[in-house]
């Protein structure tokens, strides 16, 4: 069995964590890129979105993750008993997430759905794969924006494409491997071939925004249907 080696450093992230909205039951807040959702084994991983709002809000637990690249909307408990209700709404798929994103090329059609097995590897890590074997089940659909060329500062076109993105389950790195499987890596990224197309190497971030979050609120009953935009 091979033994998962975590060398990971992330640079410090000076960004600001936008409170959105808050009550004495939940926070919504806006992820910076570049700042992990949960600290890390590591001591020099301490900073994350979880680390400084304990210190705002005492107790606090996250009810999801986003990737360490990723952008936008997450939804905070205050208590456990609200975080044992919003669990629940996560791991039954009562709640809808939507990502905004830039693709590498022109996709070919203007919306469809990628329905590929995610599996963790060891040897492999940190890096997930698309596995029919051992693979966990994993759906994610699309829907093209706009089809666009970039000018570079030496003159070339790079083609992206902005979509939508909804993930109907929550596998590790679900959207980044998706895309790539489309043969439309997510501009920016280093692990899926993000970083690969001639002028994208210098892209600064991963560029995948957490855009929308619908779910129930756990107290009131009422559906919060947060939306973000992206700045990309």
């Amino acid at each position: 069995m091979s033994t998962i080696i975590d060398t990971f450093i992330a640079p410090p992230c000076h960004d600001k964590v936008e409170i959105l909205y808050q009550d004495e039951h939940l926070v919504l807040i806006n992820k910076p890129s570049g700042l992990l959702s949960l600290s890390g084994k590591n001591p020099q991983n301490l900073d994350s979105v979880h680390h400084r709002l304990v210190k705002t809000f005492p107790g606090c637990t996250l009810v999801h993750r986003l990737d360490f690249g990723t952008s936008g909307l997450m939804v905070i408990a205050r208590n456990k008993a609200i975080n044992a209700a919003l669990c629940q709404q996560f791991s039954q798929r009562a709640v809808t997430k939507v990502y905004s994103a830039l693709l590498c090329g022109h996709l070919d059609n203007n919306e469809g759905v990628i329905d590929a097995p995610i599996a963790k590897d060891p040897a492999l890590f940190p890096l997930m794969s698309i596995c029919a074997i051992n693979g966990k089940p994993a759906r994610s659909g699309y829907r093209v924006i706009e089809r666009f060329y970039h000018e570079l500062e030496n003159g070339t076109l790079l083609p992206l494409t902005r979509v939508e993105l909804t993930p109907e389950t929550g596998r590790t790195h679900q959207l980044r491997i998706h895309c790539q499987q489309l043969g439309n890596p997510i501009l920016g990224c280093d692990l899926y071939g993000g970083l690969l197309l001639p002028g994208t190497e210098q892209t600064p971030r991963l560029m995948l925004h957490a855009s929308e979050l619908h779910f129930v609120h756990p107290a009131s009953g009422e559906w919060i249907r947060a939306r973000n935009e992206s700045l990309f």
